[in-house]
């Protein structure tokens, strides 16, 4: 139980700013059996980030409630994902060989695909996740319980998140890690795989929350491995793997598909 906790609060300190037990450090052994909770820190990113859209949502307008969820995660997280996905499009948009892309990606300024990216990725979530509360106004009708009004939009996030980081997982599992460890930010290594039990923990970490959803939204779990296939599949071709902003790419562009997968099945299938 105590080698349990010590690696699910490594998850904690890998993929969030909270702060852990002094006890907790960069020990690659746990780093690495850590993956099997990183969907369920997306349970504690969605719900912090759903917590501060209600409270903000209450007082003041919609856009400013969402703008400031996404803004919390961002804190949370210490724009850890956020960053990745910008050094992917740095490295993969101005490099044409794998040592180029890698040299690159391991540059800590921030180039014009990164910028371009990340201010079309971040506008691109704001606009989709301001659709979600559409379909689950809180007004008179629908009684006093703030939580009960927006229960589908909670969970919507919450999910949005941990399958993101489940879609990570995957990669992490199917692919090879193409850097040196030591010189990266993510010190994964591919070499250690999960076991089939622990693969199975993330799997429930990841797709719980869409238990408390009508069941068509499960759908988008297949949209979404077959966007996290498609960014393994071009990581592969360029770089023969992946690297830990690859899988910040993965999380990032997954959560995008969920929102938009989500606001396709509330209009059309339900």
């Amino acid at each position: 139980m105590k080698r349990e906790i010590r690696i699910f609060f490594t998850a904690i300190m890998f993929l969030t700013r909270i702060h852990v037990p002094k006890f907790v450090d960069h020990d690659p052994s746990y780093i690495s059996k850590s993956r099997k909770y990183f969907p369920l820190i997306g349970w504690i990113v969605g719900t912090f980030s759903v917590f501060v859209f209600l409270v903000i949502n209450k007082y003041f307008s919609l856009n400013l409630a969402i703008l400031a969820s996404m803004i919390a995660g961002i804190l949370m997280t210490g724009a850890f994902h956020e960053d990745g996905f910008a050094d992917c499009c740095d490295a993969f948009g101005g490099g044409w060989t794998k040592e180029k892309i890698l040299a690159i990606m391991k540059d800590s300024r921030l180039g014009t695909y990164g910028v371009i990216g990340l201010i079309s990725i971040l506008a691109v979530k704001f606009l989709l996740i301001l659709e979600l509360p559409k379909f689950t106004p809180d007004f008179p009708g629908t009684g006093m319980n703030i939580l009960y009004n927006y229960r589908y939009f909670i969970f919507l996030i919450i999910a949005a998140h941990s399958t993101s980081r489940l879609m990570a997982v995957y990669v992490i599992q199917t692919s090879a890690y193409v850097t040196d460890p030591a010189n990266s930010k993510s010190s994964l290594n591919s070499s250690d795989k999960l076991s089939v039990p622990e693969l199975l923990i993330a799997i429930f970490f990841g797709v719980a929350p869409l238990f408390f959803l009508p069941w068509k939204f499960s759908l988008i779990l297949l949209v979404q491995l077959y966007g996290a296939y498609s960014l393994r599949q071009y990581f592969k071709k360029w770089i023969n793997g992946y690297t830990g902003d690859c899988l910040g790419a993965v999380q990032q562009v997954t959560e995008i598909i969920f929102y938009l997968g989500a606001t396709i099945v509330w209009q059309f299938l339900l």
